[in-house]
């Protein structure tokens, strides 16, 4: 904004916006059901719920870097480095208080980690984390909305839970992980 506010405008915006916000307060927008025409899938079923996110997952060039300025320069309580072998990462989880972020290195030359890292230096968001209450039947029901699963069964992930992955092309472009809750 290069245009300077007077204070008559000034209260005008803020009375147009408290206005606003007060409308969106007592009356929730109403949100209609997509059709079947608007998107290929289906709402999931009573069988199996999501829950809350339960972390966002970021792919670090230098774990110690990331670990450190999250640490030192944000403030925030981070964990030790986890190694997890089963997914060839480094993990270091930073607690945000209502979610976590996920700092995720290559173990190895073979982390799928190392190929994303390959296409993109400095890193970047990776995945996100969403919790269910059944990973068993939310593995199935996806199955029949044909969902792509990256693995045929549940691995156990980095929080000690059964975890699975869906294809990005199938979420929008987003790699989620759904984990046992």
């Amino acid at each position: 904004f290069n245009k300077s506010i007077n204070s008559q405008e000034g209260y005008q915006w803020l009375f147009n916006f408290s206005g606003l916000f007060s409308r969106l307060q007592t009356s929730p927008p109403k949100v209609k059901a997509l059709s079947t025409s608007q998107s290929s899938h289906q709402v999931a079923g009573p069988v199996w719920n999501l829950g809350r996110l339960n972390h966002v997952a970021i792919a670090v060039p230098d774990l110690e870097k990331a670990k450190a300025f999250y640490e030192n320069v944000l403030g925030a309580q981070v964990s030790e480095v986890v190694p997890v072998p089963e997914h060839g990462v480094s993990v270091v989880f930073v607690n945000l208080g209502n979610t976590k972020m996920e700092l995720l290195h290559p173990l190895g030359n073979d982390s799928p980690i190392a190929g994303f890292l390959q296409r993109n230096k400095a890193g970047g968001m990776h995945h996100v984390c969403i919790e269910v209450d059944d990973i068993n039947a939310a593995v199935m029901d996806l199955k029949e909305k044909k969902i792509r699963i990256l693995s045929e069964d549940p691995k156990i992930g980095a929080h000690g839970k059964p975890v699975i992955f869906l294809h990005p092309k199938d979420c929008g472009g987003v790699l989620v992980e759904l984990e046992q809750a």
